[in-house]
């Protein structure tokens, strides 16, 4: 090969390798900014809610930083509230006698009334969870349970209201979840939020999730109940939340709108920011894209979003730790066809395709140098 296209075929993977690194954020000459949270502080969780004392350990960050994380993993099963109730019954239960259901724009109370207006509510003339005799049909089982808390719902357990418990799950107990968060948050170069991702930990115990996959959930005439502390079951996580209501159900609203005043802290994110409770919806108080503010007393935090949004951590600001333990993200797969919720800036699907472009377009470069030599050498 002559110098002239080795020198080209050079520059073409140096280019390759470069736009590569500003891909995946690891580029050497941008410094790493602290996003000015002091991070997770073991003593915020409440006793009894860690299935291990929290640990460090080295990790490597999403912008490509070698640092030092923090190995949470929480029981499973919540620190000082209640499991329960979920589904009703009847036609006649009450909302005292059942949970809630969120579906992105709305918190419903799961009452009799409520399943006796599903029809009205989303506009289809299917939705009918009951029996002539106004019994909900509600799963039962075990069997109900797995067959029905699922993306691809069984066929005979459409038209359910879905109910689980610890004994259901694939384990029959407790779930213990693992999260590795950086100890000292460091400020991603964009927001992002992940898809079939769990977002955060709570400091009583629990994982916060991703949203429920709603329109999956519906499309099988489904509701899947959650309590009134905004968590439910399913069969892999076991007892998680999706939305934070301090355990008021749908009468849930913060009233903290003085900008002196705060909200009390609920759990961290994934890139060990702390979460706070909401704040009011008609708040003064100015916000980021991610629902997070800086304040003397405690630094960068994010708050909860309100619960009908279906979606606690609105997204992440800061860079967080590769798990290899968890090759796949920790949380359940999205359903098929399921859309990322929130604001999304980096999309892995994307990157791959970017990629795969970027390595296609350097093998057709090399491609077209040998045959461009081989032409000049039977010219010669």
């Amino acid at each position: 090969m002559k110098k002239s296209a080795l020198v080209s075929l050079t520059v073409s993977a140096l280019a390759t390798t470069t736009v590569l690194a500003l891909l995946i954020g690891n580029n050497p000459a941008v410094a790493s900014t602290e996003l000015g949270a002091p991070g997770l502080v073991a003593s915020n969780f409440k006793d009894g809610a860690l299935s291990a004392p929290i640990a460090e350990e080295a990790c490597t960050l999403t912008n490509g930083d070698e640092t030092t994380c923090y190995r949470v993993t929480v029981t499973g099963q919540p620190v000082g509230t209640k499991i329960g109730p979920f589904c009703p019954t009847t036609t006649s239960t009450s909302a005292a006698n059942a949970g809630i259901w969120l579906d992105g724009s709305k918190i419903y109370n799961v009452d009799g009334a409520f399943i006796l207006d599903l029809s009205e509510i989303y506009g289809d003339a299917k939705w009918k969870l009951y029996d002539d005799s106004g019994n909900v049909n509600v799963t039962d089982t075990k069997e109900a349970f797995q067959g029905a808390a699922r993306p691809d719902v069984q066929e005979e357990y459409k038209y359910h209201c879905v109910e689980g418990k610890y004994e259901w799950t694939t384990t029959g107990a407790a779930v213990p979840i693992s999260m590795l968060v950086p100890k000292t948050p460091i400020k991603a170069a964009s927001s992002t939020t992940t898809r079939g991702v769990d977002l955060g930990v709570t400091t009583n115990g629990l994982v916060i999730a991703a949203s429920a996959p709603v329109d999956a959930i519906l499309s099988a005439y489904t509701i899947a109940a959650f309590d009134d502390c905004g968590a439910h079951f399913n069969p892999g996580e076991g007892y998680h939340m999706h939305a934070y209501t301090n355990c008021e159900g749908a009468a849930y609203g913060s009233s903290i709108s003085d900008e002196n005043a705060e909200t009390s802290l609920i759990g961290y994110a994934l890139d060990g920011v702390a979460i706070f409770a909401p704040l009011a919806s008609n708040t003064s108080i100015e916000l980021d894209e991610c629902n997070g503010r800086t304040t003397e007393a405690d630094g960068y935090h994010y708050y909860a979003q309100s619960p009908e949004k279906n979606l606690v951590v609105k997204c992440l600001m800061g860079a967080t730790a590769i798990d290899d333990s968890k090759p796949t993200g920790f949380g359940p797969p999205p359903p098929p066809g399921a859309p990322a919720t929130g604001s999304t800036t980096t999309d892995f699907n994307l990157l791959g395709a970017g990629v795969a472009a970027l390595v296609t377009g350097l093998s057709l470069a090399a491609i077209l140098v040998v045959r461009k030599r081989k032409k000049k050498a039977k010219v010669d």
